[in-house]
């Protein structure tokens, strides 16, 4: 199971909304960084058949089966501290992660 908090749906759906198009948003794992993993975050337009859908406050987001083994439980948050904004994500899944934050270990 993945949520989304208020703060991120209003994000996703304002950019969808500004973008013209999309569904939702991707979210996934790659393989990159000092600890391994990062998470990739990418707008969809056309939704793949394997794609498990989570909806909350009326954004989606779209994660593919192999994706989810890493996420399950992941709260998809949108924060704004000083200059810096964007997804924050609560994974609980994460063992350990890089200095920069930029990557995490399972």
């Amino acid at each position: 199971m993945i949520t989304i908090t208020e703060n991120a749906a209003k994000y996703i759906n304002s950019y969808l909304t500004k973008r013209g198009k999309g569904l939702g948003v991707r979210l996934g794992v790659k393989t990159s960084g000092c600890s391994g993993m990062a998470y990739n975050l990418e707008f969809v337009d056309e939704p793949n058949a394997e794609d498990l859908v989570f909806e909350e406050h009326g954004a989606k987001v779209f994660i593919d089966p192999k994706s989810l083994v890493y996420l399950d439980g992941t709260q998809v948050d949108y924060t704004k501290e000083g200059l810096q904004e964007g997804f924050k994500f609560e994974n609980p899944n994460v063992k350990d992660s890089c200095g920069c934050g930029e990557s995490f270990h399972v």
